[in-house]
């Protein structure tokens, strides 16, 4: 019986994918899928989304914990880990998705699509003239590797771009603001802000009523890193009062999006289901192999979360 197994577990992932991934990368992993773990005290690693209450508990020789995403906000809350390393996932993969999904939203909006798209269903020519893409101001909220990623596409494109993150970086083609100085410039001066921001205690509701007065009366936002970075009350009022022109929403507070609620019924809000970015198995699973290999020497994984940080 192997003594050194790794366990999966998500509800939205393919398991047999991962599994076959992580096999062409380590072959000496044995990677069990969440029932069937065998003997608990056999797991070491857990590569997981959204486990049920009490899953780690389960596993008492485990080492490393593996988020299957870059957002390890969940992970911090969880009182059923006993002190391991945390990881989380970054791969190219992620990265082009997340920007693809970036570069669609704000493209969509610096393009008039939504006008275009209300039009058609009107029934009706509206003709809008198109702006040169570099009067177009865009500020991205998080610079981190997908932010980064969002960051540069946009500015290769021609945008404008600001970017804002907790320690000062250096991008081409991006100006980089830091401070609570720097995030009221950036909105006051942004047409279209994109939230990457990680959710921490500190970055929790970090838009609210008053960060959204300040943007632009008008500008649209993206919001496509976690749900309670933005107040929701706050957003739907901005959103029917005009102050916010438009929204690109992936994430929500609550997921699945109640039904019911405010934001549905507002026809200046797109809603996509929490699909901006993805892991891709063949690309990640390098990254999860790697972070065992050294764990197995005693190193630090790839990616590993500083609990105290909250990313």
């Amino acid at each position: 019986m192997s003594q050194d197994a790794l366990v999966f577990y998500s509800r939205v992932d393919n398991a047999q994918a991962w599994q076959a991934a992580l096999a062409a990368e380590l072959p000496d992993l044995d990677v069990r899928i969440d029932p069937a773990v065998g003997d608990p005290a056999d797991i070491r690693y857990a590569l997981a989304w959204a486990p049920p209450a009490g899953f780690f508990a389960r596993f008492p020789n485990l080492e490393l914990v593996i988020n299957l995403g870059a957002g390890v906000d969940a992970l911090m809350k969880r009182d059923d880990l006993v002190p391991v390393r945390f990881a989380r996932l970054n791969d190219p993969g992620m990265e082009a998705m997340m920007a693809s999904y970036v570069v669609f939203a704000v493209t969509r909006y610096a393009r008039d699509i939504h006008i275009f798209e209300r039009a058609k269903r009107r029934g009706e020519w509206e003709y809008v003239h198109p702006r040169p893409l570099f009067e177009i101001k865009v500020g991205v909220l998080g610079l981190g590797e997908l932010g980064a990623a969002a960051a540069k596409a946009l500015a290769n494109m021609g945008f404008s771009v600001t970017g804002w993150s907790r320690s000062p970086k250096d991008i081409p083609g991006v100006t980089a603001r830091t401070g609570r100085e720097g995030l009221e410039r950036l909105l006051g001066e942004s047409e279209i802000v994109v939230c990457l921001v990680p959710l921490t205690p500190q970055t929790h509701h970090l838009l609210g009523e008053r960060e959204l007065a300040l943007m632009p009366p008008g500008a649209k936002l993206v919001n496509v890193s976690r749900g309670a970075l933005v107040d929701e009350a706050a957003l739907v009022e901005a959103l029917r009062s005009g102050q916010l022109a438009e929204a690109t929403l992936d994430v929500f507070e609550t997921e699945p999006l109640p039904e019911g609620h405010p934001l549905w019924a507002l026809d200046n809000v797109l809603i996509t289901p929490h699909v901006a970015s993805i892991t891709v198995p063949a690309l990640a699973a390098r990254d999860v192999a790697e972070s065992i290999r050294r764990v197995r020497r005693g190193l630090a994984p790839l990616h590993e979360v500083d609990p105290r940080r909250g990313y």
